[in-house]
């Protein structure tokens, strides 16, 4: 098992749900944290949470990941605050409630791409380059069960994102292999986030109880991030187990 202690991690999408939950596991296990994010107040608020564990401060990082130009600020500013970024959790994601083919315009094709598949792109590309100098690293996506998929439910922009996000993963964990780079790609059944909130139906909280809960995929991302360089995980499913994955 892999020690977590002083390891730089960056964790994209890091102001609430699976990113937070991720960021407080990896503090419990002694890592150096950064959560990065568009809106800084919500991470102000979960670099308080972060704080009160009584484990250190995490750094926080604003800025647009769909942006190269700020994601190339983000990942500086990580470094700066936790020094080389060992893991990089891309975990950023969003969906809206206008996503059915009749509601679905250029201009929310385009966000959905953006914040779905182009965050994580500049997200990686822009760490890659010190995990290529260091000759190791661990990149964990959370993708979405939309990404195995294609349920109308996530709406067809979002599984289309979701779908080339797998797609690059695949591609780029064979390009890393020889430089020790290590990709894993985490696709949850629905999860108990904030993105619910913008499904076009509000969801009860018996739904909400009855899913994943943030806590639940963070625990996977662990179990990745703990494994010793010589194992890899390429790819994990994790559903509610109320769920038929067929």
């Amino acid at each position: 098992m892999s020690d977590l202690n002083g390891r730089g991690v960056l964790i994209t999408g890091g102001g609430s749900g699976i990113g937070l939950a991720t960021a407080k596991l990896m503090m419990e296990a002694g890592a150096r944290v950064a959560i990065a994010g568009r809106d800084r107040s919500r991470l102000e608020r979960a670099a308080a949470q972060l704080s009160g564990l009584g484990l250190g401060d995490a750094t926080i990082c604003v800025g647009d990941l769909s942006d190269p130009e700020q994601a190339n600020t983000i990942i500086a500013s990580a470094e700066a605050g936790i020094g080389p970024i060992d893991i990089l959790v891309a975990n950023a994601g969003a969906n809206l409630k206008e996503r059915t083919l009749p509601e679905l315009t250029p201009t929310r094709w385009q966000s959905m791409l953006g914040s779905n598949l182009d965050a994580a792109f500049h997200a990686i590309t822009s760490t890659l380059p010190g995990m290529r100098a260091r000759k190791k690293g661990l990149v964990v996506v959370i993708n979405s069960i939309a990404g195995k998929r294609g349920n109308p439910l996530g709406g067809s922009a979002y599984v289309a994102a979701k779908f080339g996000l797998h797609g690059f993963v695949v591609a780029a964990a064979v390009e890393e292999k020889p430089r020790g780079i290590r990709f894993s790609s985490i696709y949850p059944g629905e999860v108990n986030t904030p993105i619910l909130d913008q499904r076009p139906n509000p969801v009860t909280d018996e739904h909400r109880m009855a899913i994943l809960q943030p806590e639940d995929v963070a625990e996977a991302v662990m179990f990745v991030a703990r494994l010793p360089e010589r194992a890899q995980v390429p790819e994990l499913i994790i559903t509610p187990t109320a769920y038929n994955y067929i």
